[in-house]
Formats: structure tokens, C-alpha cells, sequence
């Protein structure tokens, strides 16, 4: 039974930046009676799946200039944040409840049981030490300011209830019956768009080659500003990897406005200079004249893909490099380096669920993620207008803002 003088204080939203934030106000005032809720009747849904069941907790990061640039919206809130709490912090915490976490090659972080259950385990446990009241199965309907500036929840299941504080920490406002309440008070709510998704792409020259990736390749639509460099993944579907993915967050609003039908661009030989490509192409037919071009495997292109572009530059595989013609020669270079292909939709990875949209960053003091229109009441997580790419990213932003909240609420 809380203390009569205790703050009595609600979070709402059961993933990661609610129990983070759950978690912090206990630790720092152990007096406080928390309350945190969820509508569905699980916890942690996201942690569950992210990265494939292992839980990209967050990434090996550890310069806040460098780690806000990865948002596409909320760079600039988030470099202030990191000083508060950043991915080192994130490992620390983690560290003295026992539990591990190890960055793989491209400085994603894991647990060292690549297991996602491992982290829903951890806050489940802490929060039933900290002695946080865990209603699963309970939407909130309405939220409403009481005359002494508290706050009063409608909750499905229970009897209205005062709060002294409350933090907003759910996935999206969107569909919730709470998006009324917020813009009663005064808030904007950005719309939302998805942020990280594949590119549906039927092209003659990817049939066949579901499953193959590039290591290094640059894309961009022609259109916009942004090109991005990673990893691109051919799969059944169309086009995906880090490259794609973090294409998709920078330009989600520009691609949505395109209804995801748009042309993009391809270079698969990202770390090679066009020079350096035409250079080798010479070389080729100076020294290994008569050897074809399906027994000339250059700069680790997959065989596949080679043989691929060839068949679509209308070259034959049985060419000798002497034979090629310049215009042969350039048409192959120009697939190599700017080949054109045509989106037609999206997908959405379910372990890759991120949107951006949400409560307008300029309304909340992020010094204590608290809304700058009504006291007491403080945002976490994704129901914020900030999205970070793909690569632990985004939990480490539920991580951070989570973090502050809590800590404002304690004071």
C-alpha cells in the first residue's frame, strides 16, 4: 500500500519506453505507487520480435553528435538527450542486472543470448521487485485534468482513477481513444507514415535471385535529396537490407506522397569509383582479351547478378572481353553503377515496425520529455514525432526518452 503522501502515477504503453521509464521512476522513488498499462494482453510485443527474436537492444554508438544523425526526425531533440542517457549508459544498465549484451560486425547490439526473451524477462522481473502494478488488458479511454491539476483516467475494467502524473508511452496515438484527449490539450499530432520498409520490385533482373545480397551498394531516387550505402538484400518480394531501410526512414513522407510507386537507383559497386570500374574494363580486354564475360568475376559481384545484368544489357555471356563493344561496355557499366528499377509498394518487416508521426516535438521540453502545455504529463517512445534507421536505434531513443521521463517524475 503506497504512502499517503506518495505520488500516485500512470504510464501508459507496455513496451520498452514505458517499462524503462516504469522502472527509472522506482528506482529513484521508491515511494511512488506506478501503475503501468497496456491494452493488449502482452508485454513487450516489439522486444518480442525485433531483430528476429534476438532483440537489436541498441547500437555501439557512443558519440551523441554522431549517434543523433541517425534519426531522420528528431536529430537535433535527441543530441541533447544522449548526454543524459546513451547506449553505454543502456549497456551499463543492463550489465548490473546480469545480463550481457555483444555488438556483432555492423555495431548492432544484442544480447549475448541472442534471445529477445532474455530482456522481457529482465523487466518483468525488476518491475515485480520495484513492486510496479502491471495492468495488461486495460485501454484507457479518456484522459482529463482534474481542478488540481491532476489527472483523471477512464479505464476499461476499472473505476476512474486520479494520477498526479502521467506518462504517455505507447507505440502510436493513433486509433487511440486517447488522441482526443491529447489534442484537447493543446497538442499537435503529426501524421504518421511508415518509416522502415521494403521496396517491392518485380524486375526481370531479380528474378531468381531471392536471397542474394550485396555488401556495399548505394541507392537513391532521383527525385530527392538522400542517397543511402549498406547492405542490399534481393528477397521473393523486391529489394530490402540496411541500404533500403534507411532509405525508406529518410524519405518516408516524400515516399508515402508517391503512394510507394517510384523510381529508384542502384549502384551495386558502391565502394568502387566509376573510374576505377572503366580502368578494369580496359585492362580486361587489353590483357585477358579472349576470356568471356560469364568466366570474369569482378570487384566479388555475385555470379548470379553478373550474369543477370548481362543477360538485360542484352550482352552474351559467351562475349569475349574483346569483343565487347564500347557501347556494350557502357551500357553494363551504367547498370552497374545507375541501373533504374520501379517500386510498386511496400512491405513492412514485422520486426521492423517503426513509423514516424506523432506528437509534435517542439510541444515537449525533452530536459524532462514533459509536454510544454500541461504539467505533469510527459511523452515517451514512438507516440513522439521521432524515428530513428534500422540498427537498435529506435530502442535506444524508447531508452533515453523513457529514461528522462522517469526521472522527471521522480523529482
Amino acid at each position: 500500500m503506497a504512502k499517503k503522501d506518495s505520488k500516485k502515477i500512470a504510464i501508459i504503453g507496455g513496451g520498452a519506453a514505458g517499462f524503462f521509464s516504469a522502472l527509472t521512476l522506482s528506482e529513484l522513488d521508491p515511494n511512488a505507487e506506478i501503475h503501468l498499462f497496456e491494452k493488449r494482453n502482452q508485454w513487450l510485443s516489439k522486444v518480442k520480435i525485433s531483430g528476429g527474436g534476438r532483440c537489436n537492444v541498441t547500437h555501439q554508438c557512443f558519440d551523441p553528435k554522431i549517434l543523433s544523425e541517425k534519426y531522420p526526425r528528431g536529430s537535433k531533440e535527441l543530441r541533447a538527450a544522449f548526454h543524459s542517457w546513451q547506449p553505454q549508459d543502456t549497456i551499463d544498465w543492463f550489465a548490473q542486472r546480469k545480463i550481457q549484451l555483444k555488438a556483432e560486425a555492423d555495431g548492432r547490439m544484442f544480447p549475448t543470448t541472442d534471445d529477445s526473451q532474455t530482456i522481457i524477462d529482465c523487466f518483468l522481473k525488476e518491475a515485480k521487485k520495484s513492486k510496479i502494478k502491471l495492468k495488461k488488458s486495460h485501454s484507457i479511454e479518456s484522459l482529463t485534468l482534474n481542478s488540481d491539476g491532476s489527472f483523471l483516467l477512464k479505464i476499461n475494467n476499472e473505476k476512474d482513477t486520479s494520477y498526479h502524473a502521467v506518462c504517455l508511452a505507447l507505440g502510436s496515438l493513433k486509433s487511440s481513444p486517447l488522441e482526443h484527449s491529447i489534442r484537447k490539450f493543446g497538442h499537435t499530432i503529426e501524421s504518421l507514415a511508415p518509416s522502415l520498409f521494403a521496396f517491392n520490385v518485380n524486375d526481370t533482373r531479380t528474378h531468381n535471385l531471392s536471397g542474394l545480397s550485396v555488401p556495399n551498394a548505394q541507392v537513391w531516387v532521383d527525385s530527392l535529396k538522400q542517397s543511402q550505402t549498406g547492405p542490399l538484400l534481393i528477397t521473393h518480394r523486391g529489394m530490402s537490407g540496411p541500404a533500403i531501410l534507411k532509405l525508406s526512414a529518410w524519405e518516408a513522407r516524400n515516399l508515402q506522397g508517391e503512394k510507394y510507386h517510384f523510381d529508384f537507383s542502384i549502384n551495386w559497386l558502391a565502394h568502387i569509383s566509376k573510374n576505377l570500374i572503366e580502368d578494369t574494363f580496359v585492362k580486361q580486354r587489353t590483357e585477358n582479351g579472349k576470356r568471356t564475360l560469364k568466366n570474369t568475376l569482378l570487384f566479388d559481384l555475385p555470379r548470379r547478378l553478373w550474369e543477370s545484368l548481362l543477360e538485360y544489357a542484352k550482352i552474351s555471356p559467351d562475349t569475349t572481353w574483346s569483343q565487347l563493344s564500347k557501347k556494350s561496355s557502357d551500357t553494363l557499366i551504367k547498370e552497374l553503377t545507375q541501373g533504374v528499377y520501379q517500386a510498386q509498394g511496400k512491405t513492412t518487416n514485422k520486426d521492423e515496425f517503426v513509423t514516424c508521426g506523432g506528437i509534435k516535438r517542439r510541444e515537449i521540453n525533452f530536459k524532462r520529455m514533459e509536454s510544454k502545455f500541461v504539467p505533469n504529463l510527459h511523452f515517451a517512445g514512438e507516440c513522439i514525432d521521432l524515428d530513428g534507421i534500422t540498427g537498435g536505434f529506435n530502442f535506444q531513443a524508447a531508452w533515453t526518452t523513457g529514461r528522462i521521463a522517469g526521472m522527471a517524475m521522480a523529482e
